[in-house]
């Protein structure tokens, strides 16, 4: 059985990009089929896998979005992208907000990309959404789809104050759309463990929502290398195996096979 893992925090800049883009090469290393959404009309994972013109693509998750709103066909593999063994990207372009636009009016506005995810769910054992930065419609959308939420959170005073708003709207979306949405875990990233300040907020988090939200034990260190792999087009495995982000995200993934399909 497949896993829809939906990566969010309304927050920019908290590393759900780098996130989603470093899981899914760990979960296709480990013989795992996985699917990469794009769900951001910024593109930033789209141009981070090295598709540097993604408005000049044959079709992206706008394409897809419009034909259920419109109720019309979707080919099969319709803006598919094989990236690597065992690894596909469904990309995003800037026409994604002019149909985050339609969607307003659309019937049953909130579950038009569920209709695709549960399609896609045949073919992959993993699903990983990559949200935009806000609470949105499409953002709903990709709760709405999932499993489970991954929540990235830069340990910082800022990205954690806006978590209250995120799990808020989450148990919304289980509430009345979505039952069976569990939160996979909140992701510490961009983490420096040798500050006391990076110290204090984890220690405030886990006391805040560890007895009622699973805390990945794993923290993703503050690192260049892991920041320049957007920029070089390449995952952390590839760019830097032996840095202390490769063996994090390493320990991610294994955490997250743990948690299971």
């Amino acid at each position: 059985m497949s896993k829809v893992i939906a990566v969010a925090n309304q927050k920019g800049g908290v590393g759900k990009t780098t996130s989603v883009m470093n899981l899914g090469a760990g979960l296709a290393s480990a013989g795992k089929k996985v699917l990469l959404v794009d769900l951001d009309p910024q593109a930033s994972l789209t141009l981070s896998l090295g598709y540097r013109e993604p408005d000049k693509l044959e079709a992206s998750v706008a394409d897809i979005i419009s034909r259920v709103v419109n109720d019309e066909d979707i080919p099969e593999g319709l803006g598919i992208i094989h990236v690597s063994d065992n690894m596909d990207l469904l990309p995003s372009n800037i026409q994604l907000s002019a149909v985050e636009v339609s969607m307003v009016n659309a019937m049953s506005r909130e579950l038009v990309l569920r209709y695709y995810i549960e399609q896609a769910r045949e073919k992959y054992d993993f699903i990983l959404i990559d949200c935009m930065p806000s609470l949105g419609i499409l953002t709903v959308n990709a709760l709405a789809s999932a499993d489970s939420v991954l929540v990235p959170v830069q340990a910082a005073y800022l990205p954690v104050k806006g978590l209250q708003q995120l799990i808020k709207t989450i148990y919304t979306v289980k509430r009345r759309l979505n039952s069976r949405l569990s939160i996979e875990g909140i992701l510490f990233t961009m983490v420096d463990r040798r500050t006391l300040y990076a110290k204090e907020i984890i220690e405030e988090v886990n006391e805040a929502y560890g007895k009622s939200i699973p805390v990945f034990s794993t923290e993703i260190p503050i690192s260049v290398r892991a920041s320049e792999t957007s920029m070089v087009a390449k995952n952390i495995y590839d760019y830097d195996p032996k840095g202390k982000a490769a063996s994090a995200y390493s320990a991610l993934t294994q955490e997250v096979l743990k948690h299971g399909c």
